[in-house]
């Protein structure tokens, strides 16, 4: 499986290659349906709607080249995660209760996607109810890292990273509540972008915090994030800035987002901020030393008790006719079946929730606009993730400390969440940036965080950060 594996990521790379290239829709949809075909085992995707795609397909070729060219987005071929409502589509947010629930309408982010001439292709695999870190679905199956098979894609959004890096599309949606949109970019080794809270539409999605929930894009490299930023937010220019002529000042907090750090990834981290330096980058030693006490304060407070809110009105708004207790007992994932049956036995409280929300958050961010204001630092900068993938099997509840095999059993979920968390409470954008490969060839990578609202200008540092990167992606 594995030689079946690579033949096929080789041939779909090749053919990925002339995506947006001028070739006609048409042709691009019969290449990511051949590659979705021949990378079934990477398991990433979930549905392929063939006859609507095409259909799709065959109504942009037949437009004029003026009216094609007033389409951002027109010939580019995207997944879309399957707690993302399509029309027609499953959108089964990768559990039982839900596997026959099909939305007759677009989720925002969707219709503005196909506004823009973007070509749906599916719906992508994820962890079940988007609730861990590895999208080792034990109902949809595990996806697989396709940089290495029977190691993990990382989570939620783990379908949609996977069937990026392996080709099938150039582009693709997932969500984020903690993580789930660069963590798996991280360790597939695309791009990942978490906006600001409230940057894009949010009606359509099955949430499980309206707090930290949002939809981000993910892709092959920033200019096509950024792309995509434009159109889901419906405002500005898609062009960013150029700063390759502009001062830029970038923190490094050690004493959090440095703690914890396979040596792997800590060579590779180190490699990458000297060739920062190299291309005068300014790197800015400062200290987050209350960030881990803030940020705990308020994450799992506020993720749990908002689930056991939206999920009941999530099946009766959309008269899905599970009870939400069939819905828990339905669950095959254990890690998730443990956490949400928490969820909803009311493991937070009303009152713990409100403090989450009207004491702690707030001083969070506050806490978070700090560190930019007195450093007078434009982002900061540190590894998205302390490990690399590991293999599935084992991957539940712990991996180890090494790639190698070796080393201490860390916990799965707090190990890959570390740096990935604060800010999804805050509500700040962030962006995962590729920056190398392990010995083992598994990808490892750079986050940027910027401040509330400063999502084109983040996405402009990045895209200055990816070209000095560059030499460790070859």
């Amino acid at each position: 499986m594995k030689k079946t594996i690579a033949i096929a990521l080789a041939t779909a790379a090749i053919g990925g290659c002339d995506s947006m290239s001028g070739q006609s829709s048409s042709a691009e949809t019969e290449r990511a349906i051949a590659a979705a075909q021949q990378l079934q085992a990477l398991n990433s995707m979930l549905y392929v709607d063939t006859k609507q795609l095409r259909k799709a397909a065959r109504q942009q070729d037949s437009l004029s080249k003026e009216e094609r060219d007033a389409l951002p987005l027109s010939g580019m071929t995207l997944v879309v995660k399957d707690n993302i409502h399509v029309a027609g589509m499953p959108n089964t947010a990768g559990t039982e209760a839900l596997k026959d629930f099909v939305p007759s309408k677009d989720a925002g982010v969707v219709k503005r996607l196909r506004d823009a001439g973007a070509l749906i292709v599916g719906k992508s695999n994820l962890h079940e109810l988007a609730y861990g870190i590895t999208s080792n679905n034990y109902f949809t199956g595990a996806v697989q890292n396709p940089a290495k098979p029977d190691y993990f894609a990382g989570g939620s959004s783990g379908g949609t990273a996977a069937a990026i890096a392996g080709g099938i599309v150039r582009a693709g949606l997932g969500t984020d509540t903690g993580g789930s949109t660069r963590i798996p970019a991280a360790l597939t080794g695309i791009v990942g972008f978490r906006p600001s809270l409230g940057r894009y539409p949010a009606d359509g999605l099955t949430m499980i915090s309206n707090t930290r929930d949002t939809v981000g894009p993910m892709a092959i490299d920033v200019a096509t994030v950024a792309l995509l930023d434009a159109v889901l937010a419906a405002k500005g220019s898609a062009q960013l800035v150029d700063l390759s002529s502009q001062p830029i000042r970038l923190g490094v907090a050690r004493d959090y987002f440095y703690q914890n750090l396979e040596p792997e990834v800590e060579a590779g981290i180190d490699k990458a901020l000297a060739l920062l330096e190299q291309a005068n980058i300014s790197l800015v030693e400062i200290s987050a030393n209350q960030l881990a006490e803030l940020n705990h304060q308020v994450s799992f407070p506020v993720v749990l008790h908002e689930t056991a809110q939206l999920l009941p009105k999530y099946l009766r708004d959309h008269e899905i006719s599970s009870s939400v207790e069939e819905l828990v007992e339905s669950i095959k994932s254990p890690d998730v079946k443990q956490v949400v049956g928490q969820a909803l036995a009311g493991a937070v409280s009303a009152e713990q929730y409100q403090q989450a929300i009207e004491l702690h958050r707030p001083a969070l961010q506050a806490y978070y606009q700090q560190l930019f204001d007195d450093n007078k630092i434009d982002a900061l900068i540190f590894p998205t993730t302390a490990l690399t993938a590991r293999p599935i099997k084992g991957s539940e509840e712990t991996v180890t400390a090494k790639e190698d095999g070796s080393g201490a059993l860390l916990a799965t979920f707090p190990s890959y969440i570390q740096n990935t968390d604060p800010a999804s409470n805050v509500g700040s954008p962030g962006i995962s940036i590729p920056a190398g490969v392990s010995a083992l060839g598994l990808p490892m990578a750079v986050e940027l965080d910027g401040p509330i609202g400063s999502d084109r200008k983040l996405l402009a540092i990045a895209a200055r950060v990816e070209k000095i990167l560059k030499p460790l992606n070859r």
